[in-house]
């Protein structure tokens, strides 16, 4: 006898509550192994498929591509302990799924089956039923072109295209096999608003950054956006670091002139590119080796600081998604140059949308590199549950007492923020103080490798 059970939408943590299903992997009838992905979906950070903890026959799907469900609710229906004589599908389970992390199990090809077994017909008719499974949405928009599909099947991109009157065609996606995602759309838009703006020709199309939901102006010109997707996701996370974590700041400015001559000599010396991020980065795991109170997180409940002694690095990233925080796991035994392959690999699936939970979660400590944009200094808000991040600015050219004498030298400004609750300022000093040493001087690192 086959038992029906039900697979729900998992926990995608990092306080993202709902997902919009972009792509169905499976349709009934199919027989599943267990963690096998069943769906793509996409949540305010990254698109994942999710793999099914059950192995049977599909018996029923919830939702359609294109709609957003929040976590929780069902997501497909499978009959398991079925015969799988002519199969070969498993049919046991492997537990709970978070997105992005699998359960253990290989995955496995979905395979067809156009006709099961009598009594696997009958226990299903004899469970529970189950809402029908909705019409599939098809797979490309053809607008009945003779030019073949459009590879896009998710109803909010087609939406977004239709109301600021692209053409789909035109665009490249991003997404596998060449699926357009909703971020493929809005760069398009941008690029238009950009060219729109330069040649003064027409009205501007929307920003850069579209809202999941409609902006609505009032009759006194009162315009409302609300904090949905990334953009609410964010403001939670930030409104609750700024409630629970009583923090303080401080900064130095270094002579960074010895550190970029330093890069210049590795990436002189032939193989891959060195960044300064990983650089900082590395000096960072160094710092964090020496004052290991910064590498911590508080628990109220418990009233105790945790300690990690493995760093989990994260890094502010700005996209077209808005910002996020991909983290470099075990970040302290990495050399630059795997740190720099690491920060390059993150980076290029944060711009398209391919960060995994898996990805965005556990960090323990932040480097924000907020000299990219052309500023100097910042305060930045922890990104909570962690107790420090280290904000750079940008290296330029100043005048600087070097050796006693007055030189134009590479200067960088340097700020830590930190949890007061976790250490007093002369730890944080000290931290500080010997990443500015490390930047200045980076033999102060090699001596102590």
């Amino acid at each position: 006898m086959a038992q029906v059970l039900e697979f729900k939408l998992p926990d995608l943590g990092e306080g993202l509550t709902e997902a919009e299903i972009v792509r169905w992997l499976v349709e009934v009838g199919d027989v599943v192994a267990i963690d096998q992905p069943v769906v793509e979906v996409e949540t305010a950070k990254a698109m994942v498929e999710v793999p099914c903890p059950y192995g049977g026959v599909v018996t029923a799907r919830f939702g359609e591509e294109g709609t957003e469900l929040p976590v929780g609710s069902p997501l497909l229906t499978v009959a398991v302990g079925s015969p799988t004589a002519d199969t070969g599908a498993e049919t046991e389970g492997s537990g709970n799924v978070l997105v992005g992390y699998g359960t253990g199990a290989p995955p496995a090809r979905r395979r067809r089956v156009r006709r099961m077994a009598a009594d696997v017909v009958t226990s299903v008719a004899d469970a529970p039923a189950a809402a029908p499974a909705p019409a599939p949405a098809p797979a490309a928009e053809t607008r009945g072109r003779d030019d073949g599909p459009v590879p896009v099947i998710s109803p909010l991109v087609r939406r977004l295209a239709r109301e600021n009157g692209l053409e789909l065609r035109e665009l490249t996606g991003s997404g596998r096999d060449g699926l357009i995602l909703r971020a493929d759309v809005e760069q398009a838009l941008r690029a238009a608003a950009t060219l729109e703006a330069t040649t003064q020709e027409a009205t501007l199309l929307p920003p850069a950054t579209f809202p999941t939901t409609t902006t609505t102006t009032d009759i006194d010109g009162v315009t409302r956006t609300p904090l949905r997707g990334i953009r609410g996701a964010v403001a939670d996370k930030l409104s609750r670091s700024r409630r629970e974590i009583p923090d303080a700041t401080c900064w130095v400015d270094a002579d960074a002139t010895e550190l970029m001559r330093t890069r210049a000599a590795m990436n002189a010396a032939g193989g891959p590119k060195i960044s300064v991020l990983a650089l900082l980065a590395r000096i960072c795991t160094a710092a964090l080796t020496r004052f290991p109170e910064l590498n911590s997180s508080v628990d109220m409940d418990a009233r105790e600081v945790v300690r990690f002694d493995r760093v989990h690095l994260g890094f502010a990233a700005q996209t077209e998604r808005g910002l996020v925080v991909p983290v470099v796991r075990d970040a302290h035994v990495r050399n630059t140059e795997a740190l720099s392959a690491e920060f390059a690999r993150l980076t290029e699936a944060a711009r398209t949308g391919a960060l995994t939970p898996a990805d965005l979660t556990g960090g323990t400590f932040t480097l924000n590199n907020y000299g990219v944009f052309g500023v100097d200094g910042s305060t930045p808000i922890i990104n909570h549950p962690e107790a420090a991040m280290l904000g750079v600015g940008r290296i330029v050219p100043k005048p600087w007492v070097h050796e006693g004498e007055l030189a134009v030298r590479q200067v960088v400004q340097l700020s830590l923020t930190f949890d007061h609750r976790v250490c007093d300022g002369g730890t944080a000093g000290g931290f500080l103080r010997y990443v500015a040493d490390c930047v200045e001087q980076p033999a102060v690192l090699l001596r102590n490798l």
